[in-house]
């Protein structure tokens, strides 16, 4: 083996990396959850977010071994945490991608890097390089797609999706709306190419991205939803619904339909990263815990 190390293209979006980096996800999850973190579900959302910190992604490490890919420390959309995912042929990496995390990808001195409760391999690496977990954790649940509960929308409610005639001004109502940011949503060029930034993914299936329509045509609830036919699972995200549509089912009804349509083209399981009662409610149940660790000055008491 001939491992060598290179930073990642400065360039954003769809990129020869991107590209390098999404089929190494794909390929760490192909027969069980390795990467419950950050699958590639979550990799490409977050290539699209016009939050993401752009200014760093050549910090990004990759290692690779005659060319294949197979080691990562990345950040998702804020500079200054690391993840980590690696071939676990090559686990002995580990502590190389610790301190390079260490050196690479801090924020003025602050880092935050996410580690999954169980390697404890990677878990030592952090501590002996002056780590220590601290009290958040990161969850991802599943759902088993065989048990999918019934569900429906209340008279007048209807699904809609990317396939259709969708509205990017809805889109960006229920975007605004159901993350509960404050004052009326903007309409201008800017946000709506924003909106549509975020769904640019080239991976994206226009029949999973799934929105709830109420009767007056205002998009109420919305359910974004990442899969590729191959896969075994599929990945939720984002989630949002409007305040006063809240308690309704609609949300529910927006998650259950967009996995009912993976499930029909092949998947067994969807996963989301959270443990919020909503999901555990629908049919979801934790699988994977990961903590935050950080460099934290001793303390006495």
């Amino acid at each position: 083996m001939s491992v060598v190390f290179r930073n990642y293209s400065p360039e954003p979006f769809f990129t020869e990396d991107y590209r390098k980096v999404r089929e190494f996800l794909i390929r760490l999850n192909s027969d069980k959850i390795c990467e419950a973190r950050l699958p590639w579900g979550a990799w490409e959302w977050a290539v699209t977010q016009v939050s993401r910190d752009n200014d760093n992604l050549s910090k990004i490490g990759l290692w690779e071994d005659d060319g294949k890919l197979i080691a990562l420390v990345t950040y998702e959309c804020r500079f200054g945490e690391g993840y980590f995912c690696v071939d676990e042929n090559y686990a002995y990496l580990k502590p190389e991608l610790i301190a390079y995390a260490k050196k690479a990808l801090h924020d003025e001195g602050k880092l935050r890097l996410i580690l999954p409760d169980g390697d404890y391999d990677i878990q030592r690496a952090a501590m002996a390089q002056g780590f220590r977990p601290t009290e958040r954790s990161d969850y991802t649940s599943t759902l088993d797609i065989e048990n999918l509960q019934p569900y429906a929308l209340p008279e007048g409610f209807s699904f809609v999706s990317m396939a259709d005639d969708w509205n990017w001004q809805q889109y960006n109502r229920v975007m605004w709306r159901g993350f509960n940011r404050e004052g009326k949503p903007p309409y201008d060029d800017a946000k709506i190419s924003e909106r549509k930034q975020m769904l640019s993914s080239p991976m994206i299936i226009p029949e999973l991205v799934i929105a709830v329509a109420a009767p007056d045509g205002n998009y109420v609830s919305h359910c974004g939803m990442w899969y590729q036919p191959r896969d075994f699972y599929c990945y939720v995200e984002p989630v949002a619904t409007d305040p006063e549509y809240r308690k309704m089912g609609l949300g529910k009804a927006a998650v259950l339909e967009a996995i009912r349509r993976c499930g029909k083209l092949g998947a067994k399981q969807a996963l989301v990263g959270s443990n919020q009662q909503f999901y555990f409610n629908i049919g979801f149940y934790p699988t994977h815990t990961l903590t935050h660790w950080e460099k934290l000055p001793c303390q006495t008491k």
